[in-house]
């Protein structure tokens, strides 16, 4: 007999484990594998390159196709420096609410998920339901990657997924895509007197950071194509959220890091605001090498996540129509696994449980309302496989 246990319990369980991005989420693996198999289902991992970390996938039912996979990542963000009114990895009820670290981004849908497995297996499902959890999503989705292909290769081929990021349990069919890099920019010191002897990093990179400015500038200006104007934003946007450089107020900066990212519009080629940023990298860069040959810049990439396109009679967005609903279309300007899922050939949407406006927040909640309306789901969905 497995572990009976109620979402509830399963939310409260996974949240205890602190799988903040930068640690290891092994624990939590661990117990995952423990649970299904007191289940009698089998799971695989897929490792990162340093064994800290696991992917954890499994088929839940009969060994055939035409199934459905629950999408979820296992990591959460950190809680460092947000003023919490309480302990982010406990859950606490208060107000509706479930409070606690991942609870809405989305620890929430991976318990609903795993709490439909004895769901699936009592109710005899014809087709079946197939788990998948990733690991490093907050980092650029980085881990579903080499999961999916895992699971392309060993697991029955499923007709639809749902990547269960929090959408207030609506059906999302299109989302932005994203790619980013860390930029560091190779100054040459001197006394700030005489800058013109000298490269700042800090300096040079604020020209790099002016062009993301100017393209954001350029692109709101643009008119948008259909497919753009659903987004808000209606356009591909150009970020940079962290920057660290120099030593000192009198010294041209040696050394300046910053991120740089892009989320794109389905419809638009990553590769071509790659290209444009890399130009603009090179031209600065042989303007720094004129003054000093020791000064350049490198660039490595952080992250490459593809944009979800709404599809043509597409399987999951039909399947999702019927358990919500809804017949809304909806698209996000954040990014999921979705779109990795869709690229390896996968039918594809996000439904989950939730606010994104509570995610990554302190004192980030998920609704008793919303949760009880994912468990409805997970019913629904369970009932059709059977069918």
């Amino acid at each position: 007999m497995g572990q009976r246990m109620t979402a509830r319990e399963i939310l409260e369980r996974l949240v205890a484990f602190p799988t903040v991005s930068r640690d290891s989420n092994l624990a939590l693996v661990d117990w995952v594998e423990s649970y299904l198999d007191s289940w009698g289902v089998k799971s695989c991992r897929t490792w990162n390159e340093d064994r800290t970390k696991a992917a954890i996938y499994a088929n839940v039912g009969p060994w055939v196709d035409g199934g459905v996979v629950l999408s979820g990542h296992t990591d959460v963000v950190p809680v460092d420096g947000q003023n919490w009114t309480t302990d982010p990895w406990t859950v606490t009820e208060r107000d509706g609410r479930l409070i606690g670290r991942g609870c809405c981004d989305m620890k929430g849908f991976d318990a609903l998920a795993l709490w439909a497995v004895p769901l699936a297996l009592e109710a005899g499902v014809k087709r079946p339901l197939q788990i998948a959890l990733s690991f490093d999503e907050e980092l650029g989705c980085t881990g579903a990657p080499p999961m999916i292909a895992d699971m392309v290769k060993t697991l029955p081929k499923a007709a639809a997924v749902i990547v269960g990021e929090p959408s207030m349990m609506k059906m999302v069919n299109g989302h932005k895509g994203g790619t980013g890099f860390f930029t560091d920019v190779r100054g040459f010191e001197v006394h700030s007197s005489i800058p013109h002897k000298g490269v700042s990093a800090v300096m040079e990179a604020a020209r790099l950071i002016d062009w993301a400015n100017r393209m954001n500038e350029m692109a709101a200006a643009r008119t948008p194509g259909a497919l753009a104007a659903m987004f808000e934003p209606p356009y591909t946007t150009t970020h940079v959220g962290v920057i660290q450089g120099g030593t000192a107020a009198n010294i041209t900066a040696k050394d300046c890091r910053f991120d740089l990212g892009f989320r794109v519009v389905p419809g638009e080629d990553p590769k071509d605001w790659e290209d444009a940023y890399v130009a603009e990298v090179a031209k600065v860069e042989a303007a720094m090498k004129a003054v000093r040959p020791e000064a350049g810049i490198t660039l490595t990439r952080r992250f490459q996540v593809p944009p979800l396109r709404p599809e043509t009679d597409g399987a999951a967005e039909a399947l999702v129509r019927v358990l919500t609903g809804d017949n809304a279309t909806g698209v996000v300007s954040y990014g999921t696994e979705a779109g990795q899922f869709q690229e390896a050939g996968y039918s594809a949407v996000v439904c989950g449980p939730g606010d994104i406006a509570q995610a990554h927040q302190p004192d980030e909640w998920l609704s008793l309302a919303q949760f009880a309306a994912g468990q409805e789901f997970m019913r629904r969905l369970v009932a059709r496989l059977a069918a």
